[in-house]
């Protein structure tokens, strides 16, 4: 299925072979919501033909909305800040990570893998 957006906390996602679409609450996807951006393909959990859930790739790549701008020579914190994604996702990035960068996300443990070029 594909992931087409988000309103009023429903999700709406379009079958890729019928074109039916579905949609899922934000109980329904948990931590799943936050490595949703519109267009990317998932695998829907269907039991007796009702959506349960969702599973998103193993890693998902996001652009980073709001952070702070790191400081030089500051690791006293593991040189990690925090970081706000275009889903809403809220991870710890390393210090050189700006606001419009892409960066790799694993979706089984939340953690920043590398800065997509």
């Amino acid at each position: 299925m594909q992931f087409l957006y988000e309103t009023g906390g429903e999700f709406h996602f379009m079958d890729t072979q019928t074109f039916e679409q579905l949609f899922l609450t934000a109980d329904q996807l948990g931590e799943k919501k936050d490595y949703l951006k519109e267009n990317l393909v998932i695998k829907a959990l269907f039991h007796n033909k009702h959506p349960l859930g969702i599973e998103t790739p193993m890693f998902v790549e996001l652009k980073v909305v709001q952070s702070e701008p790191g400081i030089r020579g500051d690791t006293a914190t593991g040189g990690t800040k925090p970081a706000t994604l275009e889903s809403g996702a809220l991870i710890q990035v390393p210090l050189f990570v700006e606001v419009g960068d892409i960066v790799r996300i694993d979706t089984r443990t939340r953690e920043y893998i590398t800065r997509v070029k």
